[in-house]
């Protein structure tokens, strides 16, 4: 005669809650929920950076939209770029510079843009260190510049990529803002030569 599947299905049921009933337990103990834990609305809050991913606008930090906006927020590592239209808006995680000595903060603009660009180090990066080489050609293994770079006002301060991914959010420039190449790439082709920047 067939077994009944209705009692088969009870007995597995039974089985089953056997199995898992000292873990019901244990959930229902004070190991797993202390009662003795701070709340959490007590507790000093975390400081994490979470700024370098709000969304900020123009006016904030320019007069006029102008041909497009550059910011290089140092602060929060991050660069944000507003295009002419009032729509056109890019955000994305940068390096910044190794220390406040090598930070430098103003309005400049972008002068000069240039693809596969070559790297040729500063005189006082030079004396940091003195390995460096005297230059090194663009699209060459180990250019810091990676595949674009944007030039300022300001003499050795670029806006550039870089191949070297692990810079990307911490501090580790001489003095420039850099991109993961892919970003960069898509910013060169929206920034013009003319576009105000502002490092703050």
């Amino acid at each position: 005669m067939p077994s009944n599947p209705l009692n088969r299905r009870a007995a597995l049921f039974g089985a089953t809650a056997t199995l898992f009933a000292p873990t019901i337990l244990r959930a229902e103990s004070t190991d797993a929920f202390p009662t003795d834990e701070p709340q959490i609305r007590d507790q000093v809050p975390v400081r994490r950076n979470i700024s370098s991913w709000r969304k900020q606008h123009w006016s904030e930090h320019f007069e006029t939209l102008g041909i497009g906006c550059l910011l290089a927020d140092i602060t929060s590592r991050a660069v944000h770029y507003w295009g002419p239209d009032d729509v056109t808006y890019r955000h994305y995680p940068s390096s910044v510079p190794m220390s406040e000595e090598l930070t430098k903060r103003g309005y400049t603009k972008v002068v000069r843009k240039a693809r596969n660009p070559s790297w040729t180090p500063t005189a006082s990066m030079r004396e940091r260190d003195p390995s460096l080489p005297q230059r090194i050609e663009g699209g060459a293994p180990g250019n810091p510049l990676g595949t674009r770079a944007m030039y300022l006002t300001w003499p050795a301060y670029l806006v550039h990529g870089t191949h070297d991914t692990r810079k990307i959010g911490r501090q580790s420039s001489s003095g420039c803002i850099g991109l993961y190449n892919q970003h960069v790439e898509e910013l060169f082709e929206l920034v013009q030569v003319g576009t105000q920047v502002r490092l703050a």
